[in-house]
């Protein structure tokens, strides 16, 4: 009754032909028992004779009809007798005629099959023990080989290496007409259908996430099957092992395809195309692969993406239209089955059903329910559907209870089918039915399918290679073929050297950046609130005092904190600087939008130290509380300084008043310009402010109403009307600009004013109080300077390099963020070159392994 097992030695792993050379077989003859121990366990063949023949001899009839209903060569070959044993039971029989002749014919037929099926189930025990004993003794031999007592060299299963080529061309842009061809098991059904269940028959084990009428696929799960000593899962991109043979390990591996489910889908969609690579190890597991997809569904729920439906439509029918795809088709048996909706999507993709494989699952409910148990043949037939298939399975996947483990499922569906009506009146075939049969027959179609077009497969991508070979020495042929990965290295080597060149740049350029920067961010409030109003004061005794306390109230609120802000800036343009800067021929735009990133991420982390302020706030305290001037250098250092705030400030002005009265006589003519209506107004206030300044030399900052009240007089009896507020405007730019005037004319002064400084400007006309004031401020400028750039150089711009490298090594780690940041037809060529490379490479090693082993 052994089938001959030339043709599939390919499904047998290498070990299995070396066992002579693992196990002492002699040895193990000896365990075996002996022929007469193994006789007692055969049924006793005279009493069925005895009986066969008193049937036969009652009834001359009933032999044929005994014979018609299960065959004379079925019950030789089932009953495994000898011919002579049923000749002479039939002789015997013939003398025990009236022994039986008030018993009908159907209580005879009724006990033969009993008889019958009681035998079928001792074989069946039988045949599962030493099924046992063999997968106990496979296990054995692979931990012995997994530990290391074979000195061979262990090579990657043939499943293992056809599972990384189905990785790489799930990562594969096929920008270039490449399709993905390559077989796999499509594992599709209606929601709910048992597809999932199916699945963990297969793998026995139950890894996968369970809810009661929710969708739990939320995306494609590849699962590849091969056979190992120990039963364990393990995903594509980790290396931890789940151990299915522990409970809190296949709750862990749940919980993970669960959360790498909802982390996969993107924000306001319900599923996503991303596949999850799982691979299962474990004793006496067919080699396979299969993805499980998102159930099939109707009608879509509260809670879901508007287009879930036509989404697990099109990733079904992605994965379907592969020409070498098995397709799986799940079937509920417990639903009508006019309401299934996966097997039109089938017979779209599959009309010849040339590889798809129907599977009825829940077969016991629909034994129960289903009025008319034909209903069920007809599936099973393939009549009742207007798919077709290569073959037809029924399976029973569990009582519905989640917590049924692997073995109590097996046995259940086993029981069932054993007292089963569907194949005690023929409607099913032993060979059609349990999850057993249906894994051999699903392995068997896989492979075949695999060595009939892997060949194929390769020679597509050996051609893609050369095309994009091609294509690279004609557009680039003087730049090597870096991937995405390998640019990513070379920029973040630039940029970290772009970062180390900060550490290069000299104090004094550091120094003056940030002098200057600061001054320009101080000066308006130096001048407006700390210079102006002191300046206006009768002596200098008062001067000094308001100049004092403006500055002590300055440095405590926002000195400190306005020069740390101007440092972070500073920092921050040297950083764009040269991060930014072209290095002429060397330089590679490809880059650009990396570096720009890195660049703005690294600032948006980095933080000034806190401490800094106060340390500041200190040191700028102790500098503009000095007065002591030493040198006449530094005299004229801060007059110069001096003159040049007051000019700039002097220029603005200037500007301010020619907007507000109009452009002078030598451009109205030069430019055939006029003045407006309001700037004449505000030129005539002008002309009447100036002479009121004119006679009044030492006028104060501010009009009387009175005097308001004289100009706009004045001006209202040569036919001008004004508004009072409109003088006062004026009249702010007007005496700021004698004043500035003013105060330029006093430095000039104060040029040979050393001297009576130094005798502290007694017996002397001369107060040159607002010089010593910019001196202070020009010191307090240069020496928090000189403290920031201190922090810089010991602190800040080491701080920054440790946050660049910080955001590098975050982009490395992120796939998306690559992808985004470095584009071009460039990179994408690269990338396609090595993935078909890598592609076609692992295909000639797998033919080549396949080769071997058939």
């Amino acid at each position: 009754m052994i089938p001959d097992l030339e043709d599939y030695k390919w499904i047998v792993p290498d070990f299995i032909w070396e066992l002579d050379e693992l196990v002492d077989i002699e040895k193990l003859l000896k365990a075996l028992p002996d022929a007469d121990d193994l006789a007692k366990l055969m049924p006793d063949f005279d009493k069925i004779g005895e009986s066969l023949a008193s049937l036969k001899g009652f009834l001359s009839p009933g032999y044929n009809l005994v014979s018609e209903v299960i065959g004379a060569s079925d019950l030789l070959l089932l009953l495994g007798s000898p011919g002579e044993t049923a000749f002479r039971a039939t002789d015997q029989g013939y003398d025990n005629d009236k022994q039986f002749k008030k018993v009908s014919d159907k209580e005879k037929i009724d006990q033969l099959q009993e008889e019958l099926l009681r035998t079928q189930l001792k074989y069946q025990r039988m045949l599962e023990r030493l099924e046992k004993e063999n997968k106990e003794l496979r296990k054995l031999v692979l931990q012995r080989d997994d530990k290391g007592i074979h000195q061979r060299k262990l090579k990657k299963s043939l499943i293992d290496m056809y599972s990384e080529v189905l990785d790489i061309l799930s990562d594969y842009d096929a920008s270039y007409n490449t399709q993905d061809h390559l077989p796999r098991v499509v594992v599709v059904g209606d929601q709910s259908a048992g597809k999932t269940s199916v699945l963990e028959m297969i793998a026995q084990a139950r890894i996968f996430p369970r809810g009661s009428g929710e969708m739990m696929t939320r995306s494609p799960v590849k699962v590849t099957l091969s056979e190992g000593p120990h039963h364990v899962a393990l995903f594509k991109d980790s290396s931890r092992e789940f151990d299915l043979t522990k409970e809190e390990d296949l709750a862990a591996l749940r919980n993970e395809i669960e959360i790498r489910m909802r982390n996969s889908v993107k924000e306001g969609c319900t599923v996503s195309t991303e596949t999850i690579s799982l691979s299962v190890k474990g004793p006496g597991l067919q080699r396979m692969v299969l993805v499980d997809l998102p159930g099939v569904i109707s009608t879509v729920t509260s809670g879901m993406a508007p287009d879930t439906k036509e989404t697990i439509f099109s990733i079904s029918k992605a994965y379907m239209q592969n020409p070498n795809a098995i397709i799986l088709c799940i079937q509920d048996g417990s639903v009508d089955a006019e309401r299934s909706i996966v097997t039109d999507l089938v017979s779209q993709m599959d009309p010849q059903g040339k590889r798809t494989i129907f599977v009825l699952t829940k077969v016991d409910l629909a034994e129960k329910n289903v009025a008319s148990p034909n209903r069920i043949q007809q599936i099973i037939e393939g009549k009742l559907f207007p798919m077709k298939a290569l073959g037809y399975f029924a399976v029973v996947t569990g009582k519905g209870n989640s917590s049924e483990s692997i073995e109590s499922i097996k046995e259940y569906e086993e029981e069932f089918f054993q007292n089963s009506k569907l194949l005690k009146t023929s409607m099913l075939k032993a060979h059609q039915v349990t999850t057993k049969n249906l894994s051999l027959a699903v392995s068997d179609c896989f492979w075949k399918m695999v060595r009939e077009s892997v060949e194929q497969q390769a020679d597509a991508f050996k051609a893609t290679r050369f095309n994009l070979e091609t294509e690279w020495k004609n557009n680039y042929p003087r730049l090597r073929e870096l991937d995405r990965n390998e640019l990513f290295e070379k920029a973040k080597n630039e940029i970290l050297d772009e970062v180390i060149s900060l550490t290069q740049v000299t104090p004094k350029h550091w120094e003056d950046m940030l002098e200057k920067t600061l001054w320009e961010r101080v000066s308006t409030h130096v001048i407006e609130n700390i210079y102006l109003p002191a300046a206006q004061t009768a002596n200098s005794g008062t001067f000094n005092t308001t100049v004092d306390i403006k500055l002590k109230q300055w440095t405590d609120k926002q000195l400190p904190n306005k020069a740390v802000e101007v440092a972070w800036e500073t920092l921050q343009e040297e950083f764009s600087r040269f991060m930014t800067e072209k290095k002429g021929k060397e330089h590679d735009d490809i880059f650009d939008k990396l570096k720009q990133a890195v660049k703005e991420e690294t600032i948006k982390r980095h933080k000034w130290n806190e401490r800094a302020e106060d340390s500041l706030r200190v040191i700028q305290h102790n500098a503009l509380e000095d007065r002591s001037i030493s040198d006449k250098q530094q005299w004229d250092a801060a007059i110069h300084f001096m003159e040049e705030t007051l000019q700039s400030r002097l220029k603005d002005t200037e500007s301010v008043i020619e907007d507000m009265v109009g452009p002078d006589w030598k451009k109205r003519l030069w430019h055939w310009v006029g003045r407006t209506k309001e700037q004449n107004i505000r030129n005539e206030t002008k002309n009447e402010l100036e002479k009121l300044i004119k006679c009044n030399e030492d006028h104060p900052a501010y009009l009387a109403n009175d005097e308001v009240t004289t100009v706009r007089k004045n001006l209202e009896a040569r036919g001008v009307a004004v508004d009072p507020c409109l003088i006062k405007d004026t009249w702010h730019q007007i005496y700021r600009r004698y004043f500035l005037k003013s105060a330029l004319n006093h430095c000039n002064l104060c040029r040979r004013g050393f001297y009576y400084y130094q005798r502290h400007f007694v017996d002397s006309e001369l107060e040159c109080n607002d010089i010593v004031l910019f001196w202070r401020i020009q010191r307090m400028l240069a020496i928090t300077a000189n403290t920031l750039r201190q922090q810089l150089t010991n602190t800040e711009v080491r701080r920054l390099e440790k946050n660049v490298k910080e955001v590098l090594e975050d982009f490395a780690e992120d796939n998306e963020k690559k992808v985004k940041l470095l584009t071009g037809k460039r990179v994408q060529l690269a990338e396609d070159l090595k993935k078909v490379r890598e592609i076609q490479e692992k295909l000639e090693a797998f033919i080549e392994a396949l080769h071997q082993e058939k």
